[in-house]
């Protein structure tokens, strides 16, 4: 996992830096102590939402598919037939992805993070098409309603984005039609019905799973360093994907997903899950060094702060260049990876493993 290897690098970086002599000494005892429910209780409540916002999506691609499958699967028929139904049903399930993938990246900084729920995110949100990345794939195919199979096609949350706002012409039915009624062709094609159904049910599927794995799962204090140095130090791949999106690279771009939210937005909600992670932990930490226990919180707080600064100029409307999104992205990954770098000495000090 190409996370990891970049965690065990910082870590190694961060031991090297350390100076034994400053080091404060460390009660031992401390550690296996911390009380991390909230942890828990954060990630649980977050999937009670996410597993309703997948119930919505999976309701508005049902109704699409009957729509679908009442006009035998001629398309130009439907839009022909039925265009206020057809687009109120895209609508509703572009709405639908518009609630699950936010609320999804507020959990990613502790699903991708622990090691036995990182397979979740393998499936959700980050793993990729077996024919562009075989050793990155994710670890299933897709089976859709006609009986065709989509073998490996991507992260899931990926696979729906490109259905619903036709930026994978497999995905299409081909047929152009102005589902938003604004005018503009971006987005304007009607997603095929089986893709879409097929996806959506086994977003939902998944979601139940890992609710399930929740449940199951006790926090650890090595889920809870393991998470931090793991997630923190990933601003790089969040700007590179940022660089090669609608949001930067424009028309030009060739990135089928990430064409509707900004990835700055996804960065600040997965930080978010993360200061939850180090809350739970920070008693700890200020009992092995305070001043390191607040570097750390303000340094997340501070990175937080700085891509919250770039998602609100784009917001405003500048469209940066990629050697810009290049420059913001070093500067991102260099407060990140101090952050995980401090986090990675306490580990060390504490004997917290991280695990691989």
């Amino acid at each position: 996992m190409k996370r990891v290897v970049f965690a065990i690098a910082v870590l190694a970086l961060a031991l090297s830096a350390c100076q034994p002599s400053a080091a404060p000494a460390v009660d031992v005892d401390q550690a296996g102590s911390t009380d991390l429910s909230g942890i828990k209780n954060y990630l649980t409540a977050k999937i009670d939402e996410l597993e309703a916002a997948s119930t919505d999506l999976v309701s508005a691609a049902d109704e699409y598919y009957t729509l679908a499958e009442a006009a035998g699967f001629d398309y130009e028929a439907l839009w022909a037939d039925k265009p206020a139904e057809a687009a109120a049903a895209i609508l509703d399930a572009r709405a639908a992805w518009l609630e699950v993938s936010p609320l999804y990246e507020q959990t990613e900084g502790i699903v991708a993070g622990v090691p036995t729920l990182a397979d979740y995110d393998v499936i959700l949100d980050a793993g990729a098409a077996g024919h562009e990345d075989p050793e990155g794939a994710v670890p299933f195919d897709l089976e859709l309603p006609d009986g065709r199979v989509l073998p490996q096609p991507g992260n899931l949350f990926g696979v729906l984005e490109s259905t619903l706002w036709g930026t994978e012409p497999q995905y299409s039915s081909g047929i152009i039609a102005d589902v938003d009624g604004n005018g503009e062709s971006f987005s304007d094609r009607l997603p095929d019905a089986n893709v879409l159904k097929g996806a959506a049910d086994l977003t939902h599927s998944y979601i139940v799973e890992l609710k399930d794995a929740t449940a199951a799962w006790t926090p650890t204090e090595s889920d809870a360093y393991t998470a931090l140095v793991v997630m923190v130090p990933t601003m790089s791949e969040y700007f590179e994907s940022w660089k090669n999106s609608r949001f930067v690279a424009g028309d030009a771009s060739t990135q089928r997903d990430f064409v509707v939210i900004s990835r700055l937005a996804d960065i600040q909600d997965i930080l978010t899950s993360l200061q939850v992670v180090y809350a739970e932990i920070k008693e700890q930490v200020v009992a092995y060094d305070a001043d390191q226990a607040e570097q750390i919180e303000q340094g997340m707080a501070d990175l937080k702060a700085f891509v919250a600064g770039v998602y609100a100029d784009e917001q405003a409307g500048k469209v940066f260049t990629a050697e810009e999104a290049d420059v913001l992205g070093q500067e991102a990954q260099d407060r990140a990876t101090a952050v995980a770098g401090q986090v990675a000495q306490v580990a060390a000090a504490l004997n917290v493993e991280i695990a691989e």
